[in-house]
């Protein structure tokens, strides 16, 4: 059952309505500084993390604002300074910020502080699916008397809340427009600096990398160095259920492949979803790799060998490795009708997606066993990737940072 849908998260949004004017009252009244403050709806990671590094290296003075004692600790443990997000403290935070960093929503920090914050919003991959103003779901709510009303006053608070934004970061021309089409906003804001989230994939050498990746893979248990290391992440169905959790029969077939090739499936759910995704028996060639494991994918992606998604942007990301990618999307033709794309799908994934997982199975078969295979499918990865990212030089937070600056934002104090 997925834990999360727009319909909640909507109507719990509306019910809040007071609690969000009070805060507005109280930031009308409480000057704000010159602190940086972070969230994060994925933890400690994504491009919030890249951006930290530059942000604090340049003498910022910057909070992190956490949710869950998981967040916590690993903020503890990097050496970052944070605070609950949901408490008075970080109200205040937020409410005194002179910049909010995000990268899902305004709520990564304290909803009820940044409204008139310098807000920056990194967000979190290039959308292949439709997002914000662009998708019937964003406004979605409980079906009672008077719902299509409230769909219109979501609709406005989601496009107010956006107007909010001075800096959003996209990946190239083709990924702006997107932008700028799902918040609202003008190319004035949405700058191609390439995204943040995306500079581990250049940093340091190959061999690093892969250590590095190595390292956060082996959470889940042994990975020898000749075993081949699949990713299986699909996407979010917007709190229906996912039509691509296997059977039994299915899942005979994905473990018998699997000890055919030497690989391990890791297999990563949605965050803000909930999928029955392991056999019914015990198998170490199967692992998850949930966001309580690793909240932040990309920096293990330089071990994965090859991909398996269905509308996950990590099908841009994986081409900056030139890594192979099996597209599997059971749910394509009710996805683009009931959710949509940018583009149509075919453009993205081919017209020889899998529709069933015995075709994924089929397709992986031959890319494990067929270096000729795997080579082709490696170019069609590295070509779509450099059509969807104008920059792979590993600076994109430096970027981002200099656009900041470059809208009034001052130089920390004591700087040169």
């Amino acid at each position: 059952m997925a834990s999360f849908s727009f319909g909640r998260g909507n109507a719990a949004k509306l019910l809040r309505l007071p609690l969000y004017a009070a805060g507005r009252i109280g930031t009308w009244v409480v000057p704000r500084g010159d602190r940086w403050v972070f969230g994060c709806g994925a933890g400690i990671g994504d491009g919030a993390l890249a951006m930290w590094t530059v942000v604090t290296d340049a003498g910022h003075r910057a909070v992190w604002l956490t949710r869950n004692p998981r967040e916590v600790a690993d903020a503890r443990e990097r050496g970052i300074r944070s605070i609950p997000r949901d408490s008075l403290r970080g109200w205040w935070a937020t409410a005194r910020a002179g910049v909010l960093v995000v990268t899902h929503g305004l709520g990564d920090v304290n909803r009820y502080g940044g409204s008139d914050a310098f807000t920056v919003q990194l967000w979190h991959g290039i959308p292949l699916k439709r997002i914000g103003l662009d998708s019937p779901a964003t406004v979605q709510v409980p079906r009672l008397p008077g719902a299509p009303l409230l769909r219109r006053v979501i609709a406005g608070l989601y496009r107010g809340a956006a107007q909010r934004i001075r800096v959003l970061p996209a990946a190239s021309d083709r990924s702006r427009g997107r932008l700028e089409s799902a918040f609202g906003l003008g190319d004035d804001r949405v700058v191609v600096t390439g995204e943040p989230r995306v500079d581990v994939l250049s940093a340091g050498t190959s061999a690093e990398r892969r250590e590095a990746a190595t390292g956060l893979l082996t959470r889940t248990g042994p990975l020898l160095r000749r075993q081949r290391a699949l990713l299986y992440a699909p996407t979010w169905r917007d709190g229906a259920a996912d039509p691509a959790v296997p059977s039994a029969a299915e899942w005979v077939r994905i473990v018998a492949l699997l000890e055919k090739h030497d690989a391990v499936l890791f297999i990563r759910s949605h965050p803000l979803g909930e999928g029955a995704y392991s056999p019914p028996w015990s198998s170490g060639r199967v692992r998850m790799l949930g966001a309580e494991l690793l909240p932040d994918v990309t920096p293990a992606l330089p071990r994965i060998d090859a991909l398996i998604t269905d509308y996950s942007s990590l099908a841009y990301d994986v081409g900056l490795l030139s890594m192979p990618v099996v597209y599997f999307a059971p749910d394509a033709e009710d996805y683009a009708r009931e959710r949509g794309f940018y583009g149509r799908y075919e453009d993205v994934a081919g017209t020889d997606h899998a529709r069933t997982w015995a075709e994924a199975t089929e397709q992986l078969d031959q890319l494990l066993g067929d270096a000729a295979v795997w080579q082709e499918r490696s170019a069609r990865s590295a070509t779509l990737s450099a059509q969807m990212h104008a920059h792979r030089d590993g600076h994109n937070s430096r970027r981002v940072y200099q656009a900041i600056r470059a809208r009034g934002v001052p130089a920390p104090k004591g700087a040169r």
